[in-house]
């Protein structure tokens, strides 16, 4: 099954978390390391069309993709980036929100980030010769993965239960040795 993303098909490979109404995907010229994107499955191209479901589900997703994208590329910050419209810089015809994990002096200019997304997409820019590879892309969509499956395969203990450690269900050994803690993972 692919993926629709305004006028383009994802393959499944790239795409690392997917919810009943969103999904998540690499970039495939990331500005930064770790640069993904959040997408509604539903083709929307504004903002403003999306259903208060969509919404909702859209942004609890970026959070908890903007956890895991964070503390995996060891960022210290995160942008969060969305071009509603062709004057705001949107080149896909599609709603999606860029996560993008920071760390000091990632740019001389902090707020430069925002011209490179400007121009990250630009046609004449945009040449398939800078594009990762799809095993690249493939490579890190596994990685973000795994996270993902860590998270549904647990059973979070609740905060006032003085514990901020999840309990693994299962057998599969990786996963139980994990050090991963809820406040890694939990939004």
């Amino acid at each position: 099954m692919s993926f629709r993303f305004g006028q383009h098909l994802i393959k499944p490979s790239v795409v690392f978390l997917k919810t009943e109404l969103s999904f998540a995907l690499v970039n495939r010229k990331p500005v930064v390391p770790g640069h993904v994107l959040v997408c509604p499955l539903r083709p929307v191209e504004r903002f403003r069309d999306l259903r208060p479901d969509e919404v909702a589900d859209l942004f609890q997703v970026t959070q908890r993709v903007g956890t895991v994208v964070e503390k995996h590329f060891q960022g210290t910050s995160i942008t969060f980036s969305m071009q509603d419209g062709p004057e705001a810089g949107q080149t896909v015809k599609h709603v999606h929100v860029h996560i993008l994990p920071r760390k000091a002096g990632d740019f001389h200019r902090n707020d430069s980030i925002y011209d490179e997304l400007q121009k990250h997409d630009k046609e004449e820019e945009d040449s398939p010769a800078l594009w990762r590879s799809e095993e690249e892309m493939a490579a890190e969509a596994e990685e973000l993965r795994v996270y993902f499956q860590i998270f549904n395969t647990r059973i979070c203990c609740l905060s006032n239960f003085n514990s901020t450690t999840c309990v693994p269900v299962g057998n599969d050994a990786a996963i139980a040795s994990s050090p991963l803690q809820l406040r890694d993972l939990c939004c």
